[in-house]
């Protein structure tokens, strides 16, 4: 039925599009973004603003949920705003790490945390073992962060961005 609907929503965005043919290149640019995003609709990834999300369906550990990221030509999802963070309600890998440097919070792409939501408590290398990675966990509140040791399996979500 999603799917249903993602074609009825493109099939109309398109047919309006043909119809205003006054911006020709806008168009073009329009068709190509909504086609691209499309063929992630029919693979079961979610959108949002400018990306594409895709939320596993079973667990696996950070390096190997990354790497499933990587083969579908995305990566694990960076938190870039507060209405990214409150969509996220169950427990996953997201693509935040410090194993580079101890204490330094890394996200995949290279860039430093700059706004955190971590639980109260958190980051801490609980019984004094490497937590290197960070997984939302299942909670109500907005600060849902937990680091956790990289090599234990958990769901995960990939993003990648669809834009112009």
């Amino acid at each position: 039925l999603c799917v249903l609907q993602a074609a009825l929503n493109i099939s109309l965005r398109l047919a309006l599009c043909d119809n205003q043919g006054t911006k020709r290149y806008d168009c073009n640019i329009c068709k190509n973004l909504i086609l691209s995003k499309f063929h992630y609709y029919q693979q079961e990834w979610v959108d949002f603003n400018d990306s594409v999300y895709y939320i596993s369906s079973i667990k696996k550990t950070w390096n190997a949920s990354r790497d499933d990221c990587l083969k579908k030509g995305a990566d694990l999802m960076i938190i870039n705003s507060e209405e990214e963070q409150v969509q996220l309600k169950d427990n996953m890998w997201i693509g935040l790490t410090d194993s580079e440097t101890e204490g330094t919070w890394k996200w995949v792409d290279g860039t430093p945390l700059t706004t955190s939501y971590w639980m109260d408590g958190e980051p801490y290398n609980y019984d004094l073992k490497e937590e290197d990675c960070v997984e939302v966990k299942q909670h109500e509140k907005k600060n849902s962060w937990n680091d956790k040791p990289c090599d234990l399996p958990n769901f995960w979500i990939c993003e990648k961005k669809v834009s112009l």
